[in-house]
């Protein structure tokens, strides 16, 4: 998952939607574990990009209470 290819909003759409689905008890089975299986990735997708953006956030606010913008790279 690189940031420029992950769309935040879209993705937690997608989970909003299934979600919807699978509350609604019309799935099969099958179907049902295919959304709780997309839904679990989403879910830990969401999670990294919100994760980096607060570490982000940590990054500027910590200069020594001056903003500085700096490139972070987690791994």
């Amino acid at each position: 998952m690189s940031d420029s290819s992950f769309d935040f909003e879209k993705s937690l759409a997608s989970l909003e939607q299934l979600v919807e689905q699978m509350e609604a008890g019309d799935l099969s089975l099958e179907e049902s574990l295919k959304a709780f299986e997309s839904g679990i990735k989403l879910t830990r997708q969401c999670q990294t990009a919100l994760d980096k953006a607060e570490q982000k956030v940590q990054i500027l606010l910590g200069q020594d209470g001056e903003i500085v913008a700096q490139d972070f790279d987690a791994e």
